[in-house]
């Protein structure tokens, strides 16, 4: 089959790419902005790509048009695929029909951690023999990839509660029809498509639906709003993780106490029995959460809750997570893709107990459309308050502009915070303040105009404080 998909640059419908092509699939596909590094992973896959969305695509005569949720209505592709009527599928529901279909698919669901629990699961998979295919929405460091398609009968995906697409606006986990389901917590977010957290809730539920009867939820026992998920109706075998069935033990005495130490230790129970310690280099509840919920859903398919332990503990976590992207003059530089308050607070904590009492420069862009939409501001200064010093950027003009004033939301934190609109601006303040041995967190869900290479040469240049 050829497939021609419209909106191939986002992380999900270029994974989608990979795993078509190498199921054995002609791909080709466009986007409104082809450029590294996802082309050139797509190009090395010998998948062909367009820029823009020229009616002439059509003369390729795909099988079939498979249509990313970036696409709207007045799309010129797309307004000419319907006006020929040609068939065409959203990527979810491609995804599911063609790859998902007859797998037993383990879905991770959750307003946070997906990315981060599904590389650990198909990491747990893995690493017991059971070579899973996948689809992450980022590339774990113990695979390389963010997406393969294997002959095992197993298939983790993260499953996002987004719309799917312009005629589809379903989440996109509904089509995976997961036997093994993650519900690992719910806030609001997706400000653009959805008006409010019971919205959201009825996605879930939609998911819910899904699982069946012999099939398992694997649910945060701490979050009241998916409790009330359940409360809806449930008809599958439940295990709750925090409090419940699976609990995280406190880390032990030395481990991860401010000291220069990077590792964290922490007993696993099921019920009332100890299943095992698990060591790693990760930090923060959050990710002893994701850890819990990753082993549950292992067992589920049969690996032993000690042997998914031990597969953690040489976890190699995901790109863009506490990524170190280099240490200049005792200054380190992080990538992290936290972008709603609730992970930002949770980042910065993990950061601070990995460094006790080091100096933390928090460099944030507020780049989702719920953070544009300036839905979150208010809870921004809390978030940040872990941090010694806070660098805000808003861009002043374009599609990732602020409709919002940046500098008035974080006012609260007084001196320690200021706000930019210009990015060699805030490189310049930042290397002003930064001293050896401070840490500076590099917080967005974009690509931050490079601001993590231009604070590294800044730093290589001197003149730091």
């Amino acid at each position: 089959m050829h497939i021609h998909i419209l909106g191939i640059c986002g992380t999900f419908m270029g994974g989608l790419a990979v795993l078509a092509k190498q199921a054995g699939h002609r791909v080709t596909g466009c986007d409104a902005n082809v450029y590294p590094p996802m082309s050139t992973q797509l190009e090395a896959q010998g998948i062909e790509l367009i820029e823009g969305f020229d009616p002439g695509q059509l003369a390729l005569e795909p099988d079939l048009f498979v249509i990313g949720n970036v696409v709207s209505r007045g799309n010129p592709l797309m307004e000419a695929i319907l006006n020929r009527n040609l068939p065409y599928v959203s990527g979810p529901q491609w995804l599911g029909e063609h790859v998902l279909r007859g797998k037993w698919t383990l879905a991770v669901a959750g307003t946070h951690g997906k990315t981060t629990t599904t590389s650990m699961l198909a990491w747990i998979l893995e690493d017991a023999g059971y070579q899973p295919g996948f689809l992450v929405g980022g590339v774990p460091q113990n695979f390389g990839v963010s997406a393969r398609v294997t002959e095992s009968d197993f298939f983790v995906i993260e499953a996002d509660e987004y719309d799917t697409a312009f005629f589809d606006k379903r989440s996109k986990f509904v089509h995976y029809r997961p036997r093994t389901a993650i519900l690992n917590n719910l806030e609001y977010d997706h400000a653009d498509i959805f008006p409010d957290l019971a919205a959201i809730e009825t996605q879930f539920h939609h998911l819910v639906r899904t699982v069946p009867e012999q099939g398992r939820l694997i649910v945060n026992g701490f979050e009241e709003s998916l409790a009330r998920v359940l409360e809806r109706g449930c008809w599958s075998e439940t295990e709750q993780f925090g409090i419940g069935d699976w609990r995280a033990g406190e880390p032990a005495e030395g481990d991860a106490t401010g000291d220069s130490t990077t590792q964290d230790s922490f007993d696993v129970w099921f019920g009332d029995v100890l299943q095992g310690r698990l060591s790693w280099a990760l930090q923060g509840m959050h990710n002893r959460m994701n850890a819990l919920a990753a082993i549950a859903a292992a067992r589920h398919v049969g690996v032993p809750a000690a042997q998914a332990i031990d597969s953690l503990s040489r976890f190699a976590n995901v790109k863009r997570r506490m990524e170190v992207r280099g240490v200049v003059d005792g200054i380190t530089v992080y990538d992290d893709f936290a972008h709603h308050p609730t992970a930002i607070q949770t980042t910065l904590d993990g950061l601070r107990k990995r460094v006790g009492a080091a100096r933390i420069l928090a460099v944030l862009e507020p780049r989702s459309n719920t953070m544009k939409l300036g839905v979150m501001k208010a809870q921004l200064p809390a978030s940040l308050e872990t941090a010694d010093l806070v660098f805000g950027y808003g861009a002043a003009s374009g599609k990732d502009a602020l409709g919002w004033d940046l500098a008035e939301s974080l006012a609260p934190l007084g001196e320690r915070a200021a706000a930019f609109s210009d990015l060699p601006e805030l490189v310049r303040a930042v290397r002003a303040a930064a001293r050896p041995g401070d840490h500076v967190l590099v917080m967005s869900n974009g690509g931050f105009g490079g601001v993590h290479q231009k604070l590294l040469d800044a730093f290589a240049a001197g003149a730091c404080a």
